[in-house]
């Protein structure tokens, strides 16, 4: 009889120490639940932050770049605009310097042609070779004009010395100072620059 009560006892106190242990362990996991989640709510925030920043750094590159890229594109353009306007001023330069080395060439045979028609006497005007002869010599001024090529006017014009060279004076009172009273050699302009002086007799 006392081996059977002391074996119920036994059993009893081996029930009541699964029971503590079955109870310690519950509270541990309840006392670990709430951390972990609360570890794994931050690391999942950690992370969302830096897939965040992830996805914010490439847009932010991208616009860098791009701003370069146009600053870049602009600073190229107005290089390239400079270069066209440089280009097509000393295409100009050229282009008019050749003119006027063949206007030049061309001045003499002008001369050549005025003076041979001022020599034909009044009545050989009508002769078919003389009027050939001024017609292509007025074909020829009429292409010069077009082109930009200009006479100066010399006689009964105050003396200048920016259009006009003077290689002889006269004394005539009744005459003004400083006026061009005959023409030796006519002067061009092209576009507004000399060609050539107009050659003149001066009264003082």
């Amino acid at each position: 009889m006392d081996e059977e009560l002391k074996k119920e006892a036994e059993d009893i106190k081996e029930e009541n120490a699964k029971a503590e242990e079955a109870g310690a362990e519950a509270a541990a996991e309840g006392s670990e639940g709430p951390a972990a989640e609360k570890e794994e709510a931050a690391g999942s925030g950690e992370n969302a932050g830096k897939e965040a920043e992830a996805e914010q750094d490439p847009l932010e590159k991208a616009q860098e770049e791009n701003k370069e890229l146009n600053d870049r594109l602009l600073r190229q353009m107005a290089e390239f605009e400079n270069f066209r306007k440089r280009t097509e001023k000393e295409k100009s330069a050229m282009f008019d310097m050749g003119a006027r080395t063949v206007i030049e060439k061309i001045l003499p045979v002008i001369d050549n042609f005025e003076r041979g028609l001022a020599g034909v006497p009044e009545e050989g005007k009508n002769d078919p070779f003389v009027d050939g002869m001024d017609k292509v010599y007025k074909q020829l001024m009429k292409e010069l004009t077009d082109l930009g090529v200009k006479p100066i006017e010399a006689k009964g014009q105050p003396f200048n010395p920016d259009l006009h060279n003077a290689v002889m004076h006269i004394d005539d009172d009744t005459i003004d100072e400083n006026t061009v009273v005959e023409e030796f050699q006519k002067g061009y302009t092209f576009r507004d620059s000399i060609v050539r002086y107009s050659m003149v007799k001066v009264a003082n």
